[in-house]
């Protein structure tokens, strides 16, 4: 989470995808100005009357996810695709040439530009396939791996991308190492994995090896090759591998072999 004020601006201003947006949302403003002289009276004040219910009910809704995501990924997502449906809206009330003007601005920023990921790996190491390989055979550094298939191109991905960094911070420990492997530079390791890319669902996924060997991953498959994929936190990759048993264990042996060092 970024906590400098200044960092987010120097985000907003250096991240394409946040600054065409800020462009696109600050264009309303002069516009607004000019039709303002246009407009009769009753019409302008009708107009300001939408315009204050729109920012209500979008400040609402930002405060809704803000609660229920667990990301800020998710969160800014969330906001400003509220934010495009109430500019929509109110453009189409002022003109639908402008309302139009909007949609096809939309369309280019989401063809453009895409939210970045989380900028940090945490304990988490990116990995290419013939690290993942060779790691896992040698099984030198960590007996256990858990490792995050993903693609920057999902927005689930990108929205979900905090989560395993932060993950691997609270988790690692000598005997369970965190990986990343972005199938969109390696789209054939997903193959060998069992994984589909066809519509990037049930991405990000999640494999837990035992030096080569799988023990289980999230989200699993049925046989009709159907994917389900509940929404992922935290606390249920936690759950669902049982991280905390790894810390556990890590802990237990390492007061054992203290307690018989000393002896």
């Amino acid at each position: 989470m970024i906590r400098n004020p200044f960092q987010w601006l120097n985000t907003v201003v250096t991240e394409p995808h946040y600054f065409f947006h800020f462009l696109v949302f600050f264009s309303y403003l002069p516009i607004r100005i000019s039709a303002s002289s246009i407009f009769p009276h009753d019409v302008s004040l009708l107009l300001l009357r939408r315009e204050i219910q729109a920012i209500l009910a979008f400040t609402i809704f930002s405060a809704v996810r803000m609660v229920r995501e667990e990301t800020w990924e998710g969160v800014i997502g969330d906001t400003l695709l509220f934010g495009k449906a109430f500019l929509f809206l109110l453009a189409l009330y002022v003109d639908y040439h402008l309302a139009l003007w909007y949609m096809v601005a939309f369309l280019v920023l989401y063809i453009l530009s895409q939210q970045p990921v989380f900028p940090e790996l945490g304990a988490a190491k990116t990995m290419t396939p013939l690290q993942l390989e060779s790691t896992l055979i040698e099984g030198v550094s960590s007996r256990y791996w858990l490792v995050e298939f993903r693609t920057l191109s999902s927005s689930t991905c990108v929205r979900n991308s905090r989560n395993f960094p932060e993950l691997s911070v609270t988790y690692v420990n000598d005997n369970l190492s965190f990986g990343i492997v972005d199938l969109g530079l390696f789209p054939n390791v997903a193959d060998k994995v069992g994984i589909t890319l066809k519509g990037n669902v049930g991405l990000p996924a999640y494999i837990l090896f035992e030096n080569a060997t799988e023990i289980t991953r999230y989200p699993k498959v049925d046989f009709d090759a159907k994917v389900f994929h509940p929404s992922v936190t935290k606390e249920y990759l936690s759950r669902h591998f049982e991280l905390f048993t790894f810390v556990c264990h890590y802990w237990i042996f390492a007061g054992i072999f203290v307690s018989a060092f000393r002896a």
